[in-house]
């Protein structure tokens, strides 16, 4: 296909600018698909069953990868090269602002569980540390929130160039892969002694179609493709579908492996942050805390981007001056850390922006948006599918809504699980 060999949008980048590789790109979309989301994984195969719940996240995992590229293909049929003025060439101002809204709302909320999860995660880590009590400041989520937030992520999501974040989103992938050696050590040496919950290996649950929001929320990077489509040294359909490929191929291996070790340790009682399943006295889990506080920290700034892009392009429709660049950042990052000082409950969280945003993101506006520039029939050749989608999403953010309103989980943030004090579980746990 000759279409593959050539620059399907124009570039966003002025050539001047740094421009990503292939391998820097790929850490980048790989960095954006693991994010806090991933946390609840182990959760979501709880709400579906594991093998149903495996199966499920395969699907959703071939079902963000079509949709990425078909994203791209939609921007070469259009002439665009940004999701919002993909949707506005195509379904005119509504689309515009209905996508304008989702596409911020998205990382926006992202962020906000980012906070949430820092402080949750991070204040246990530090109470780890000699002399450090329940009553110390370090053991302070709102004070630990704001210390990251002034500290790492308003400094990280200050940079105008999404190329300079390579690096940091490389650390941020060690740091997930520790993560992953922590959950798979610990379902080997923990998990033996907890025993497993009535229907812990039934092949499917009634909640499944709540595990496909936690899975769309924790598998979603639309909002950022074509900005990292953007920033390739050569962007072309061949180049971007190899690096889709290797993306959410490797997130979706990483993640598999997370959620199985995970909700093979505590079965029924896998917790919608799954590190609020280890005790307090666990040195291998505090140090995968610590890991999973890092790499959320890291992985603040690239949804910084993309909210930040939604605003220019709703409010000024041209590049920000520095100052602009400046408070734009600010009042976004400021907004984040405020809404999670006063709210701590990441489940919901994960759930509703699962099936509020991140499906339409998903499943909706790229396989519409291709259906309406694509000649043929909606039921005819490579129509089918993305018409498949549109039905598959509808079905999941209505149903996925009434089960989050009818069945919604517990928030026990802080609780030391039971287990925790039976002499035979606390063998397991390093000690203090």
């Amino acid at each position: 296909n000759s279409e593959e060999g050539t620059t399907l949008i124009a570039p966003q980048k002025a050539p001047r600018e740094p421009r990503s590789s292939m391998i820097s790109a790929s850490f980048n979309f790989i960095n954006s698909i693991i994010g806090s989301g991933i946390i609840g994984l182990p959760y979501a195969l709880n709400q579906a069953g594991l093998p149903f719940g495996l199966l499920l996240m395969v699907v959703v995992g071939f079902i963000t990868d079509y949709s990425i590229i078909l994203l791209i293909k939609g921007g070469n049929l259009s002439g665009t090269n940004s999701y919002q003025s993909l949707v506005q060439s195509t379904f005119g101002f509504p689309g515009f602002l209905i996508l304008s809204a989702l596409q911020f709302l998205y990382p926006f909320i992202a962020m906000i569980s980012y906070n949430i999860t820092t402080g949750d995660t991070l204040t246990k880590v530090f109470q780890r540390i000699p002399g450090v009590g329940p009553d110390h400041i370090l053991a302070e989520r709102h004070f630990v929130i704001l210390l990251s937030t002034l500290a790492f992520t308003m400094p990280l999501s200050l940079y105008r160039n999404i190329e300079k974040l390579g690096k940091v989103s490389f650390l941020s992938m060690v740091l997930t892969v520790a993560i992953l050696i922590t959950v798979i050590i610990r379902a080997a040496t923990f998990g033996p002694q907890i025993l497993p919950t009535e229907n812990a290996w039934a092949f499917a649950k009634w909640n499944a179609i709540q595990a496909v929001g936690v899975m769309s929320f924790a598998f979603i990077c639309h909002h950022n493709s074509f900005l990292i489509y953007g920033s390739l040294e050569q962007p072309t359909l061949a180049n971007w579908s190899r690096v889709t490929h290797a993306s959410v191929g490797s997130a979706l291996i990483i993640s598999a492996a997370f959620a199985v070790a995970g909700y093979t340790t505590f079965t029924g009682y896998t917790q919608g942050d799954i590190f609020e399943n280890y005790c307090r006295n666990d040195n291998l889990a505090t140090f995968g805390r610590f890991c999973f506080g890092l790499s959320i920290i890291t992985t603040f700034p690239l949804e910084c981007f993309v909210t930040r892009e939604v605003l220019s392009n709703v409010f000024c429709s041209r590049d920000l001056t520095k100052v602009e660049h400046v408070a734009i950042t600010f009042l976004i990052v400021a907004v984040c850390a405020s809404i999670s000082l006063a709210y701590d409950c990441l489940g919901v969280v994960l759930e509703l922006n699962g099936v509020l945003s991140a499906t339409p993101l998903i499943f909706i506006i790229p396989s519409a948006c291709f259906l309406k520039l694509s000649p043929g029939r909606w039921f005819q050749g490579e129509n089918l599918l993305p018409t498949i989608l549109i039905l598959i999403g509808l079905f999941v953010m209505i149903t996925g809504l009434i089960m989050t309103g009818l069945y919604p989980q517990d928030c026990s943030h802080g609780a030391e699980m039971f287990y925790c004090a039976d002499a035979n579980v606390s063998g397991t746990v390093p000690p203090a």
